[in-house]
């Protein structure tokens, strides 16, 4: 199928622009331009229906002979384009010192005897020759305007019409089956490229870029046909033969045009390929060094390979500058003033727009080799507390406990303090610390074993080295006591403060010491004890109320005091 229909295209595009072109050219022959013999002056040439008629030579005035014979074939060319212009013979009528070639009442050209010298006639003969062929072109272009000939004209556009609509419904016909056959070979005819195991083209993809290719077929030989039918028609008809010829030129000069460029550009192509074919070989050699490096199979004293990743995106980033820089000069159009100013113009932009990002690009390589943290470590940025899952150069991505997302661009890490709780919490331990309020009725020695007790009894806190207590304060009410633990699970650290607290309520309420402080205060007399009711004995009862006399206040001490046997207050 596929190649029936470009068959059928070949053979009809050629008889198609052969027919077109052969009528056009049956009506107007091209008739070769004459050139002086050596020796005889250069004359400038009146063209007329594309046939040189004659030349001429002298200057009259300020009309130079290329003036005069353009003015003279404007003159002809509106003569010949009015079709309700009557029809005059031409006439040379003799003056003094020139003779006149007048069609009508207008004047066509002046012979002068200088025009007449380089072809060795007298002024008069050569006059009456020049009006012959001037007489014999305009009848012969007004032979091409006749009605037999705008009917053989309209004819043949009629025919280039036909054939143009014909080749359409062809390829209207034919490239929908042709995409349909493709989309049935996909899997079957068409498969998958693969070497050993490795697929480099799906059948899918293969088929999708064939169906491409297809459809662009289609639109180019659309736009050549629609081209050469353009052309044709308009070079049917003598009134717009020269539009034809101009847009056939302009196609032509373009086409020759880029194809010199190309030409000359060539070795340029080569050099940017080549370019290009090394610097990819680099990237790719530098690529194993570092993952030998980030591997640990290759080392290097004080590079740890943290580093390997970071610094290989640095170092192929600057290689592709450099490989960019290499390449410029050898870009068409490079060196031209339009060219830089567009570049100066978009390094401005750049530089003005990309402040930020680029004082974030700099904070990154700075985090990077200073290593505060790594991945997974948990942290503390400004007021936010959590793992880091991803830094990159220019932000800094932290997830918090709540599994919340926080993005930190790197210049404000960077300006700030950062704390991390994992970087020696597998070496030497994070100690976790909270404070208890024990008033001064509590031995310091039982509430010091209450509180490691506590400690051990947690989840995930080490026994060695072993918890212990600072008394960081002695206070009006209470002594403040802090409890300080090991851990190696610093990303726990929620979950450990709070399974710390739960067990410090169970040991000091299983060995009846109360948290009474701070900022607590009841009657004792009367009322029960903090403790929670599962740790007091079954035998526990609240005190009751004790009430003693005053006596007098204002008398005697010993009148005051109580009676002998009275309980004391």
């Amino acid at each position: 199928m596929i190649f029936r229909c470009v068959k059928h295209f070949v053979l009809v595009l050629p008889i198609f622009f052969v027919l077109t072109h052969a009528a056009a050219s049956a009506q107007n022959p091209v008739t070769p331009t004459h050139q002086a013999p050596p020796g005889k002056p250069v004359g400038a040439p009146v063209v007329f229906a594309e046939e040189t008629l004659f030349e001429i030579y002298d200057q009259l005035g300020p009309f130079t002979p290329q003036n005069r014979a353009q003015a003279v074939t404007e003159r002809l060319v509106r003569l010949a384009k009015d079709p309700f212009t009557r029809i005059y013979p031409v006439t040379a009528a003799d003056r003094e010192s020139t003779s006149e070639l007048v069609y009508g009442e207008m004047v066509v050209m002046t012979v002068t005897d200088r025009d007449a010298q380089p072809t060795g006639k007298n002024r008069q003969d050569l006059a009456r020759d020049y009006a012959q062929k001037i007489q014999a072109a305009l009848a012969k272009s007004r032979a091409q305007v006749t009605t037999r000939a705008l009917i053989i004209d309209v004819a043949l556009a009629l025919l280039d019409t036909i054939i143009l609509v014909a080749l359409l419904v062809f390829f209207q016909k034919t490239f929908p089956k042709l995409y349909a056959k493709l989309d049935a070979w996909r899997g079957t005819v068409i498969r998958s490229i693969r070497i050993q195991r490795v697929e480099l083209l799906s059948a899918d993809q293969i088929t999708t870029g064939l169906s491409s290719i297809a459809r662009t077929i289609r639109a180019v030989a659309v736009l050549v046909l629609f081209y050469i039918y353009l052309t044709s028609v308009l070079g049917i008809f003598p009134w717009t033969r020269g539009i034809s010829v101009a847009l056939f030129d302009a196609v032509l000069t373009t086409l020759h045009t880029i194809g010199q460029a190309f030409a000359t550009y060539i070795p340029n192509v080569i050099s940017i390929l080549v370019i290009i074919i090394v610097t990819r070989y680099i990237i790719k050699l530098i690529s194993l060094l570092f993952s030998g490096i980030e591997r640990g199979a290759i080392t290097f004293a004080d590079f740890q390979r943290d580093w390997a990743q970071p610094t290989y995106k640095i170092v192929r980033f600057l290689v592709i500058v450099f490989a960019a820089i290499a390449i410029f000069p050898y870009i068409p159009g490079s060196q031209s003033e339009g060219f830089r100013g567009i570049s100066v113009f978009l390094g401005l932009l750049l530089s003005l727009g990309s402040a930020v990002s680029i004082s974030n690009i700099i904070a990154g390589v700075v985090l990077t080799y200073m290593h505060p943290f790594k991945i997974g470590d948990r942290v503390k940025v400004a007021d936010t507390i959590g793992d880091v899952m991803e830094k990159t150069l220019l932000v800094t991505r932290i997830r918090t406990i709540k599994n919340v997302d926080v993005t930190i661009p790197n210049s404000l890490v960077l300006g700030n303090h950062l704390i991390n709780f994992s970087s020696s919490a597998k070496n030497l331990g994070l100690i976790l610390h909270t404070s208890v309020t024990i008033g001064y009725d509590a031995p310091w020695k039982t509430v010091h074993q209450l509180l490691i007790a506590a400690a051990r009894a947690t989840t995930h806190i080490l026994q060695k080295p072993e918890p212990f207590v600072l008394q960081t304060s002695l206070d009006d009410f209470f002594v403040t006591y802090e409890i300080n633990a090991y851990t190696d699970q610093a990303n726990l650290m929620a979950t450990i403060y709070a399974e710390l607290h739960q067990h410090i309520q169970d040991k000091f309420n299983e060995a009846g010491v109360e948290i009474m402080s701070p900022h607590y205060a009841q009657i004792r007399d009367g009322n029960q004890t903090t403790i929670p009711e599962q740790y007091l004995p079954k035998s526990y009862q609240a005190p009751a109320f004790r009430i003693g006399p005053l006596g007098n206040l204002f008398g005697d001490s010993k009148e005051a005091g109580p009676a002998k046997g009275e309980p004391q207050p």
